[in-house]
């Protein structure tokens, strides 16, 4: 059957050769389809026309997420990282000004944050990254949010206190394992979704003049009991310096640090590693060849007694001293 094409097309089809830019060419191909006739005789050149679109449109994608990636992804500092996570209006830029030296846009108004926003939250002798993501809600689906949300140590997720803090728990909880963020590991202070888990800790803010346990007791149900929970104010204050405690549990870490024989231990850096960590795992993140050449060790801390000799296989403890023979 002929296509019996009418002149629009044609005309459509010059401006399409003519064309410089992806749109320009995708307003060309749109404007053939439309003037093309409906029956079995334009079906293929239909078809190839819709590929053709399909195709710029992906391209046009693929520029626009190579051209605002650096906005939207965030390089990994310090000890750890966690995510600052929860629906609009909640006060996130508000404790993440409060925590770290971020100077965040802060208002009474929802979608106020519109890029995640950074800051490094000093703890005793190390710093935590903290990252507040824009609020969760319908358009976020159409930003890459997720992968930090993926690749975070922990999240904490902030709730409204003088709203409906449990009833936000679940929306966040439902839009996070829509978006598969959750990973599979198994631990307290995780969340199962799904048959996957994140380490949560829920921080509800906004907690001047209302009933803070109460409103723990009803996120903790929500959540199964599985994650901690601290009621906090960032307007007044209240409960910000126990936060920074809550944080660095959460993120499983510990400081360990060392001295040579005969010296007093170095107490300016330490050695950060993962909770569970081992004297034979310090003695990696040291040198390899202190691994392998690895005799001995003093531990002051977790010891049974302070500077007894202890085997390679060792749990450290945060705040341990650790002195190694080779």
């Amino acid at each position: 059957m002929p296509a019996n094409l009418p002149p629009d097309y044609f005309a459509a089809e010059r401006v399409y050769r003519d064309a410089k830019t992806a749109e320009e060419k995708m307003a060309a191909l749109e404007a053939m389809l439309a003037a093309m006739p409906h029956h079995k005789g334009t079906d293929k050149l239909r078809a190839g026309l819709n590929r053709k679109i399909a195709q710029l449109k992906l391209k046009q994608e693929s520029s626009a997420k190579a051209k605002h990636g650096s906005v939207f992804s965030v390089e990994r500092q310090g000890a750890a990282q966690v995510i600052l996570v929860g629906m609009p209006n909640t006060g996130k830029s508000s404790i993440l000004n409060a925590l770290t030296h971020a100077t965040p846009e802060v208002a009474g108004y929802p979608y106020t944050t519109t890029v995640p926003g950074v800051g490094m939250m000093q703890y005793e002798d190390i710093q935590i990254q903290l990252v507040d993501l824009p609020p969760l809600g319908e358009d976020i689906r159409k930003l890459p949010f997720y992968n930090l949300l993926r690749n975070a140590d922990a999240h904490a997720i902030v709730l409204d206190g003088s709203a409906d803090p449990a009833g936000e728990f679940q929306l966040v909880i439902e839009e996070l394992a829509g978006g598969k963020v959750f990973s599979p590991t198994i631990g307290e202070d995780e969340v199962p979704v799904g048959g996957v888990r994140k380490r949560m800790l829920a921080v509800i803010n906004k907690c001047e003049g209302v009933d803070a346990a109460g409103r723990c007791r009803e996120v903790l149900e929500a959540a199964g009991g599985k994650i901690g929970c601290t009621a906090v104010s960032a307007k007044s204050g209240m409960g910000m310096e126990a936060l920074k405690g809550e944080v660095f549990r959460l993120a499983r870490i510990i400081r360990v640090y060392t001295k040579v024989p005969h010296k007093k231990a170095d107490m300016d850096e330490p050695y950060v590693m993962p909770l569970g960590s081992t004297v034979l795992d310090l003695a990696r993140e040291i040198h390899r060849d202190f691994s392998v050449n690895l005799r001995y060790s003093r531990v002051w801390g977790s010891s049974r007694f302070d500077g007894q000799p202890v085997q390679k296989d060792h749990i450290l403890r945060d705040g341990d001293i650790v002195e190694l023979h080779i």
